[in-house]
């Protein structure tokens, strides 16, 4: 596959209630809807399978990290978009996974909404148990968080709508040429059995 073909990896990175995932999923629609083949991976999903064996000591959060990051790249090589949501706290692995992605085809997307707003929203109970020392190593209470120095793009999901959010992150994908390989479709009666 020509290189002007090949996929990308868009990291969006935040506090746990910053945006993430809801603005993964809403990227991941419009993308499809954009005929740009693309496959979301979420903290909660990848902790199911992939990650199930890992906690969140910083050598797990590494570990998951790495994972994740191979995944990914696997996604972009093969020509998607691979959009992933997890709080990734560490620059160091950030970084990592970046290194290991083509140049030019990782793209950090910093969901940088505040504590107070996360802790607000929090849609599962998260930081109320962390606060009560019930969550071991929860990332903005108990662990760091290291916010990212130069990201591609920064979201202000306080201010703006999810929709906002989106087209920001496919103005930059269109800006920088990350967009136009199409999903090939297949016709009826087209296909080996």
């Amino acid at each position: 596959m020509p290189n002007k073909e090949k996929g990308c990896v868009l990291w969006l990175t935040g506090l746990s209630g910053s945006g993430k995932s809801t603005t993964a999923e809403a990227l991941d629609k419009k993308l499809r809807e954009l005929g740009q083949l693309s496959y979301v991976l979420d903290g909660d999903i990848v902790r199911q399978g992939l990650c199930s064996d890992l906690g969140f000591t910083e050598s797990d959060r590494e570990e998951n990290i790495r994972r994740i990051g191979e995944v990914s790249r696997l996604f972009a090589d093969a020509g998607a978009l691979a959009v992933t949501a997890f709080i990734s706290p560490y620059r160091e692995h950030r970084d990592r996974v970046r290194a290991r992605i083509a140049p030019g085809r990782f793209v950090e997307v910093f969901v940088g909404t505040p504590l107070d707003v996360c802790e607000s929203r929090d849609p599962k109970g998260l930081y109320k148990k962390a606060r009560a020392g019930q969550l071991d190593n929860f990332t903005g209470v108990s662990a760091p968080y290291e916010a990212p120095l130069n990201p591609e793009l920064s979201l202000d999901t306080v201010n703006n709508t999810v929709e906002d959010s989106v087209e920001e992150i496919v103005s930059y994908l269109r800006e920088n040429n990350l967009l136009g390989w199409k999903q090939p479709l297949l016709k009826a009666g087209n296909h080996d059995d």
